[in-house]
């Protein structure tokens, strides 16, 4: 029986919605069904990596990088050559080197805290970043005095930056806690105050009084005295969420973060040697964490740096490929520089001058491998330059921490230089 008019349409209906599904042309030629062919067969097992299976072949190309640049190879013939080069290709990696300006400084506020002033400061650092910073001023000084660059960590708290380094008495209740966990009670900045030295810190690019704020949040005002905990927590986190698309929305205006951080730090230094009470000769920098990470750059691209200590910021790069990247921010990397240089390289263009560097072996943002080679590699650095004895490695058997303890030998080792 053959079928009616209607139902050989309805049928065509049919068979050509099957064609399209399977990839037949036509109805009455139909080609073959086809699938997309398998995978080629891989073995996979656990990595324990942060790159999981793309880890090996991201493990590979490391291999490739070389550290062209580092003193330790045969290009340079002398320590200043080293660093001449050397520093160049740090500011080629950071991608940021704004025109120079007159840092205009505008002092805000002033406080007498007893025995010393702390004022609230606004400079320039380049065209477009007016920088935040407090500068304490023992009383008294007869002369002019030492100086340190306090550079605050980051412990994922990006709604303060310059106070984590500073006791104001009463405490902002997310720093009290901050305070506690990361400095053993004790803030840095003020307690080397008291030993005699002026000392600033600013807020780095994105914490602080630099912080981001979104639209949604601009209900919440920006005056951070008028914040409660609850307040502070889910603010800090829309921040630490946006870190990926600051670095974005700089890799498209031509420049790095890193770059901007250390660019700023160096600016900081500018200022500093404007004040009549600061010796320009004997200006020091320490941090911990990120604060590490910023004083070893610091300590590496200004040769005015007379003493430097890096705390808890400190490794060879390629063992952290495996599984220490998520353990770091954003702003720790920068681009291209380890094709040519190494952190160590980086932090041993301080030399000939006093260095110490403060190791954490309980630290789980570093592999502790990476940390020791870190320390081998600086002091053999220093050997070659003949300053053997200027360097100093240590480990503490503690967390990510900078604690009592740490601080003293770290205040010990500035005032031997910078004081002596």
């Amino acid at each position: 029986m053959h079928p009616t008019r209607r139902e050989a349409l309805s049928l065509l209906s049919q068979t050509a919605a099957l064609g399209d599904i399977t990839g037949a042309s036509n109805v009455c030629g139909a080609e073959p069904m086809s699938t997309m062919p398998a995978d080629l067969a891989r073995e996979l097992a656990p990595t324990g990596a942060n790159l999981g299976t793309l880890f090996p072949t991201v493990d590979r190309l490391a291999d490739g990088n070389q550290f062209a640049y580092s003193f330790l190879g045969d290009r340079f013939r002398t320590l200043d050559e080293f660093k001449q080069a050397g520093r160049e290709k740090l500011q080629e990696a950071f991608a940021y080197r704004p025109v120079k300006v007159d840092p205009k400084p505008e002092v805000v506020d002033r406080a007498d805290m007893g025995d010393y002033v702390r004022e609230k400061v606004l400079f320039w650092t380049a065209p477009e970043m007016r920088v935040p910073a407090y500068v304490l001023l023992p009383k008294n000084l007869k002369k002019p005095a030492p100086a340190i660059v306090d550079l605050h960590s980051h412990g994922g708290m990006f709604l303060f930056g310059k106070e984590k380094v500073i006791d104001f008495g009463t405490n902002h209740p997310a720093m009290v806690e901050y305070h506690r966990k990361n400095y053993e009670g004790r803030p840095t900045a003020t307690a080397l105050v008291r030993r005699g030295y002026v000392v600033i810190t600013i807020d780095a690019f994105m914490f602080g009084e630099r912080r981001i704020m979104i639209d949604g949040d601009l209900k919440s005002g920006w005056d951070r005295t008028k914040y409660t905990l609850e307040d502070v927590r889910p603010l800090n986190q829309v921040c630490r969420s946006k870190e990926s698309t600051i670095v974005k929305g700089l890799t498209l205006a031509g420049m790095t973060w890193p770059g901007v951080v250390t660019w700023d730090d160096m600016r900081t230094v500018d200022y500093l040697t404007t004040r009549t009470e600061v010796d320009a000769k004997r200006i020091g920098c320490l941090g911990v964490s990120f604060g590490g990470h910023r004083t070893l750059f610091l300590a590496g691209a200004d040769e005015r740096i007379a003493a430097a200590c890096v705390v808890g910021f400190m490794s060879t790069v390629k063992p952290m490929v495996k599984a220490h990247l998520d353990t770091h921010s954003f702003v720790h990397f920068v681009p291209h520089l380890h094709r040519w240089l190494d952190l160590p390289d980086v932090v041993s263009m301080m030399a000939p001058k006093p260095l110490l560097v403060q190791q954490c072996s309980q630290d789980g943002l570093f592999p502790l491998a990476g940390m020791k080679q870190s320390i081998e590699k600086i002091a053999a650095v220093y050997e070659k330059a003949g300053v053997k004895d200027r360097f100093i490695g240590k480990f503490y058997d503690v967390p990510h921490v900078f604690n009592r303890q740490m601080q003293d030998d770290a205040f010990a080792f500035l005032d031997g230089v910078l004081k002596g």
